[in-house]
Order: structure tokens, then sequence, then C-alpha cells
């Protein structure tokens, strides 16, 4: 029996490839990053972080 391998992705927060996370229509974020947006409060110095990080959900290509 063969062992799979798991497909790597790169997260559009850290940047790095990891195998497991969550995609937003077309952006990749992994497991890491979002347990550490879940618990980061608004007025955390990193949320901004996440908000700009992120913003490119909003300019993705729609397709109809």
């Amino acid at each position: 029996m063969s062992k799979q391998t798991a497909v790597k992705k790169v997260c559009q927060v850290c940047n790095q490839e990891k195998a497991e996370g969550i995609t937003v229509y077309t952006t990749f974020i992994c497991l890491e990053c979002e347990q550490e947006m879940i618990n980061t409060e608004p007025g955390d110095e990193k949320y901004q972080y996440f908000v700009e990080k992120l913003r490119v959900i909003n300019h993705s290509n729609q397709f109809s």
C-alpha cells in the first residue's frame, strides 16, 4: 500500500506551505493562522495585520 501525501497549499496569512486549513473562495488559510485570527481581539495589534492579509478575498475573481 502506498502512503498518500497531503497536498500542501500556501497560506495567505503566513505564506508558508501547509497541508491543513480552510479555503475561503480561492484563498487558503492554514489551521494555525485560523486559530490565531479567531483568538485575536479587534483592539490587538495583529488584528489590522489579519485584515490586510485577508483583504485579497474581496478582490478575488468571481466567476459566474
